[in-house]
């Protein structure tokens, strides 16, 4: 999937990681960046054709699991905090190109890194999606198994939005959610239904 592990990232090295880590310094006042100890990737994203996705991961950072993300145009960082002016920000600067064959990738990318107060709207597709809990027990474990699947591009509707379900893990439950994705990157959350609700378990995949 779009933030898994996979070979789609690109590792940042030697004079181009010092360069890149000199323009950040340090993040939001208490996260400290090095090229000693800060591991820095990249991966293009299929709806924008210059825009690149960088994540930055170090071991001395608290929590252990988080990353910071930002989008490069063409040599300008827009930080990705959690809300969603920076992506439509980039979506009118780049500007994004969304189509059929990509919509999903979007909504993933959307959802992943604009928040609410619990984290998240994770678009859940299997137990290896990036932000999935691990540690869970067994009964937990089948509840979200039986209950996550891919995510589904159903057609446009009459204004030309891209209409598509998917499986939502907001904070401690699942929602069945319906989207309209605009061709502008806006997206509305047309309807949820809730699924499985107050389980032991929360999304944790923080970048802030």
């Amino acid at each position: 999937m779009l933030f898994d592990d996979d070979n789609n990232w690109n590792a940042v090295k030697g004079d181009e990681l010092a360069g890149f880590i000199s323009q950040v310094g340090t993040i939001d006042g208490r996260h400290r960046t090095s090229a000693d100890t800060t591991e820095v990737k990249w991966r293009s994203l299929p709806f924008y054709e210059q825009v690149v996705l960088i994540r930055l991961r170090d071991r001395t950072w608290m929590p252990e699991n988080l990353s910071i993300y930002y989008l490069a145009n063409q040599g300008q960082l827009t930080r990705l905090d959690g809300t969603s002016p920076p992506i439509h920000q980039t979506n009118a600067d780049a500007p994004v190109r969304i189509n059929d064959d990509n919509v999903l990738d979007y909504l993933r990318f959307f959802c992943f890194f604009v928040r609410g107060e619990d984290g998240p709207f994770l678009v859940s597709e299997s137990m290896d999606t990036h932000g999935m809990p691990t540690s869970m027990d067994d009964t937990t474990r089948r509840v979200i198994e039986g209950t996550i699947r891919p995510a589904t591009y159903e057609g446009k509707n009459g204004e030309g939005y891209w209409l598509c379900d998917a499986i939502v893990f907001y904070s401690n439950a699942l929602f069945f959610s319906n989207f309209a994705i605009q061709p502008t990157g806006m997206i509305e959350m047309t309807d949820d239904d809730p699924l499985a609700q107050d389980l032991p378990v929360r999304v944790n995949a923080p970048i802030a």
